[in-house]
C-alpha cells in the first residue's frame, strides 16, 4: 500500500508546554490507543525555546524544514542545526531542550520505537536502495519519485510512504532546490505485524 499525505491538510497540535504545533503524517500502526505505534512522522513548528517531551524507548531523527537554525541541547551536550544540515539523531529519553537560534522554525520528525530505521537527505536524481521493509519521502518541493518502474508526482511539503518498501527509488525534483530538500525516511518493520 502507497500513501501520499500533504502536510498543510493536517491537522496541527498545540504542544502541551505551548511552545509549538506538531502535524503527524504517519503512525504506524494506526490502530490503538495514543502511544501504541512504533513509527511516527510528523512536521512540527518551534515558536519558542523550551524542552521537548521524553520519549523512553523511542529513537528519534529532527531535520530543520523552515526556519534559521536551532540549538538542541540534549543531556547537556549542545549541537546546532540549520536548513542545511543532515538529520540528527537522539535519544527520545534525553533531557532535551530547544533554543531557537533566529525565529520560529519549521522542523521534520522521525520516531521508532523498538524498530531499527533512518532519515537521510535525498539527492535529486540519485538512486536510493532501502534496507527496511517500509519506506517513505518527504520532499519540500514538488517533483517525481520512481520506484519498481513506475513514477509517483509529489506535491510540496507531502509525505510518500510505502508499507512495503521498493527495491530502489530516485526523486526528481521539478525546480531549482535548496540542499538539502527532500529526505528519504525507512522503518524495518513487517507490515503483517499490524494485524497480529
Amino acid at each position: 500500500m502507497t500513501t501520499i499525505v500533504r502536510t498543510a491538510v493536517v491537522p496541527s497540535r498545540r504542544w502541551k508546554n505551548g511552545t509549538g504545533r506538531t502535524r503527524e503524517l504517519l503512525r504506524w500502526p494506526a490502530a490503538g490507543g495514543a502511544d501504541d505505534w512504533q513509527i511516527r512522522i510528523s512536521v512540527a513548528q518551534i515558536d519558542a525555546d523550551g524542552p521537548f517531551s521524553a520519549y523512553p524507548g523511542v529513537d528519534r531523527w529532527l531535520a530543520v524544514l523552515r526556519g534559521s537554525a536551532v540549538e538542541l541541547t540534549i543531556d547537556g551536550a549542545v549541537q546546532r542545526l540549520t536548513r542545511e544540515d543532515a538529520p540528527i539523531a537522539f535519544d527520545g529519553a534525553a533531557t532535551t531542550t530547544c533554543h531557537l537560534v533566529d525565529g520560529p522554525t519549521a522542523d521534520l520528525n522521525l520516531m521508532l520505537r523498538d524498530v531499527p530505521g533512518q532519515m537521510l537527505p535525498a539527492a535529486d536524481g540519485v538512486e536510493w536502495a532501502p534496507t527496511a521493509a517500509q519506506c517513505g519521502l518527504y520532499t519540500a518541493l514538488p517533483g517525481r519519485c520512481h520506484h519498481d518502474g513506475a513514477a509517483t508526482a509529489l506535491p510540496a511539503h507531502a509525505l510518500l510512504w510505502f508499507e512495503r518498501a521498493p527495491a530502489r527509488l530516485r526523486f526528481d525534483v521539478e525546480a531549482a532546490r535548496p540542499t538539502p530538500f527532500a529526505w528519504w525516511i525507512e522503518a524495518d518493520i513487517d507490515p503483517t505485524e499490524a494485524s497480529r
